[in-house]
């Protein structure tokens, strides 16, 4: 870690390590704004007390993080174009930076301590939003390329679609119980309050069955929220550190040498397959006499014209730290260019299953060398949530265990919104689209109220509903308003 100082200035150095704090204190922020997610359940039902509950749930989301891999968090660094965040000058890339995170600690400190379960993933991406558009305002550059916008619609997607389907869910899993353990002799304990257990049975625990349950289901959402807030933050780092310092961070300087050559082999048999693809349909659109379907043709030009520059830089290349700054700037360029239309390619076009798979498994090898983080990185931001995890996290526990229902909630409502959530996360990380704890959870709570027939709190819900709308705008506008300050004082 120390060398990332070595061969800068003291000022510069003092930037970078700021900005790593920024990251670090936005993460554990992340931590104990989303522990409520994975506690508070187990607080309510009485299952685990709340000091082990946390403690708990800070070991498991520091396991997410280090096995929970880097999809997601390359997710967050797509959000801003390639050429944005490489060609940015020094001062600029700084002024980007502390904008965009300042302006995600501003709105979670702030939603945190009105008691509100925002979601961290509005705010950061509402940041870098901002900060794109914002720029293209003062570059005079169109909107459109201000942001990656393939990458952004996904993600918007996945962050209106997942609570919904939270809801869903977890409603249906209630419903499930209800079927299925309502009349059974064992289980039908599993519907009770923590209160109806104590009145009934004279004992404030849970059956053991039914806490077992609840604690595994409970490790499985900090597990999960671990594997995807805790990708954020390596993507933050990343972010900054490929906008800061991008001859050391643009392409993975610790690269072996199989992994160069496993690279040299992946651009060979992609530029055989664009050749013969391009080849065949020039053929078959002569011989039919049609007109050239043109935005093909230019995106394979395109593709070829990357991957033969891709090579040139490759040739006799045995490390990445023999290339020169620019080079290893241009080689990413290339890199990400040519996965883009491997992307395009493999959703717009007709292609057999044999090719589909040439061109993904081509695609994962080029990005091995540039989607990658060092284990420092993994290591601090892993501690980092997880120490927040352990902190600051009862305001938010009272608004999921007491606020979104009329009634106390039960043991199958507790295990129900907890199943849904770590499910749901972790498919979420997986497939490499960041979604919102927060909101994934609040809306299985409330699902299961609303199936279970208890009905929920109209003013909570609005409140959340209102934090849910907010988040991205207010986002947007304050890492906007932030750049705009800092551009006028560098």
């Amino acid at each position: 870690m120390l060398y990332l100082f070595s061969y800068s200035d003291v000022n510069h150095s003092l930037f970078v390590f700021l900005a790593l704090l920024f990251v670090l204190l936005y993460e554990a922020i992340n931590g104990f704004h989303d522990t409520a997610n994975a506690v508070s359940t187990l607080i309510y039902t009485r299952a685990m007390s709340a000091h082990v509950a946390v403690i708990m749930s800070g070991l498991f989301n520091f396991l997410g993080v280090l096995l929970g891999g880097l999809t997601v968090a390359y997710a967050i660094v797509h959000l801003l174009p390639n050429d944005l965040l490489l060609n940015a000058t020094d001062n600029n890339a700084l002024a980007m930076v502390f904008s965009m995170l300042l302006a995600a600690i501003i709105w979670n400190l702030s939603t945190w301590y009105f008691c509100l379960p925002a979601s961290s993933s509005h705010s950061l991406i509402g940041s870098i939003i901002g900060i794109g558009l914002t720029n293209a305002i003062i570059t005079g550059s169109s909107l459109v390329n201000a942001l990656n916008i393939p990458k952004m619609t996904n993600v918007f997607l996945s962050l209106i679609l997942s609570p919904i389907i939270g809801l869903i869910v977890a409603g249906s899993l209630i419903f499930l119980l209800r079927y299925y353990f309502n009349n059974n002799k064992m289980l039908h304990r599993i519907h009770m309050t923590p209160l109806e257990r104590e009145i009934k049975d004279g004992k404030k625990k849970p059956p053991f069955l039914i806490r077992v349950a609840l604690i595994l289901s409970s490790i499985g959402v900090s597990y999960a929220h671990g594997a995807n807030d805790g990708q954020k933050g390596i993507g933050l780092i990343m972010l900054v550190l490929i906008g800061i310092v991008p001859s050391s961070f643009s392409v993975n300087l610790n690269a072996n040498k199989n992994e160069i050559i496993y690279t040299k082999n992946a651009l060979d048999n992609l530029e055989e397959y664009f050749l013969k693809n391009t080849t065949n349909s020039s053929n078959s659109i002569y011989k039919k006499n049609i007109i050239i379907n043109s935005n093909i043709n230019y995106q394979f030009q395109d593709v070829l014209k990357s991957i033969k520059n891709t090579k040139l830089l490759l040739e006799s290349i045995s490390n990445y730290n023999s290339l020169s700054v620019k080079q290893r700037l241009e080689l990413r360029h290339f890199l990400l260019c040519i996965s883009d239309i491997i992307d395009t390619t493999v959703n717009t076009n007709n292609i057999s299953s044999h090719d589909k798979i040439l061109l993904i498994k081509s695609k994962k090898i080029l990005l091995k060398t540039i989607e990658y983080a060092p284990m420092w990185i993994i290591l601090i931001v892993a501690l980092s949530l997880s120490i927040g995890t352990m902190i600051g996290w009862k305001r938010i526990v009272v608004t999921i265990g007491e606020k979104i229902g009329k009634k106390s909630m039960t043991y199958a409502q507790a295990m129900s919104a907890q199943i849904t959530a770590s499910f749901s996360i972790g498919v979420a990380s997986y497939t490499g689209i960041p979604v919102s704890t927060t909101h994934i959870l609040s809306s299985s709570v409330a699902g299961t109220m609303l199936v279970d027939g208890d009905g929920i709190q109209a003013k909570t819900i609005k409140n959340i509903a209102l934090a849910w709308i907010l988040t991205l705008p207010v986002s947007i506008l304050l890492s906007s308003l932030l750049y705009w300050i800092a551009l006028l004082f560098i």
